[in-house]
């Protein structure tokens, strides 16, 4: 995964709160999301989330790394609701669209 050092690549993060009540809420109330996406065709190349258990965050990282978000959300959203089958897993998207609307952001 370490090929997007040499490519054009922008960093960019976003957050979103757990829902309390939630088992995961009582470890942490926050998610993170990192993206690394290459600015050049949209594609994510790297990602990093901020769990305890670190086969969450390979899991999540194995979904998006490879899927563009030059169009949107539409296809990662589907993925993480058929694939990502645990509690906070609307926290997660939230703070992966968060990441991705900052790129667009900056991107315009």
């Amino acid at each position: 995964m370490a090929d997007w050092k040499n490519r054009n690549t922008v960093l960019t993060a976003g957050f979103a709160q757990i829902p309390k009540g939630t088992t995961l809420y009582e470890v942490s109330t926050m998610v993170g999301c990192v993206l690394i996406i290459d600015a050049d065709d949209g594609v994510i190349c790297d990602a990093s989330f901020t769990f305890v258990m670190d086969k969450t965050s390979e899991f999540l990282v194995s979904l998006l790394v490879g899927k563009s978000v030059a169009a949107g959300m539409q296809e990662i959203t589907q993925t993480i609701q058929e694939r990502f089958l645990a509690p906070g897993q609307g926290a997660v998207l939230q703070a992966i669209r968060a990441a991705v609307d900052r790129y667009h952001e900056k991107k315009s």
